[in-house]
């Protein structure tokens, strides 16, 4: 007897045969084709959340670059801002100069990196950025 969500297979391998079985219903997927929304996250204070841009894989002329030879990139988009830097004197935020999807180049070492639904991301400091690209 079979139900409606299953199937029955016949796998072979290496001269051997096994039955396999198949559900219909639930085939595996990526979180990305599911639709479950991606995670949402605010960087808290003085913190930015920045996307690097993707790092160069091949040369103006041509030439493809093996991973190893590749630096990354020091700039990207700005994802998400804090409320700002705290004024101790008044107690009031200080607000950003950078704004969600600024392009921005940051130092070599700066901030922390996270992973968010397998992308990459930076958590920093706007002390960490160093000018904004038009």
């Amino acid at each position: 007897m079979r139900c409606g969500v299953c199937c029955d297979a016949t796998i072979e391998m290496n001269g051997l045969r096994n039955d396999a079985r198949l559900n219909k219903e639930r085939p595996l997927r990526s979180q990305r084709e599911t639709g479950i929304p991606k995670m949402n996250v605010k960087p808290l204070g003085d913190k930015l959340l920045v996307q690097r841009a993707e790092a160069q894989t091949k040369t103006d002329s041509g030439i493809y670059l093996p991973e190893s030879a590749t630096d990354k990139p020091k700039e990207g988009t700005v994802i998400a801002v804090g409320d700002g830097r705290l004024n101790h004197d008044s107690g009031e935020r200080i607000p950003f100069t950078v704004s969600k999807g600024d392009r921005v180049i940051f130092t070599s070492y700066a901030g922390t990196e996270i992973k968010i639904d397998n992308d990459d991301y930076l958590i920093m400091t706007e002390d960490d950025i160093l000018g904004i690209v038009d």
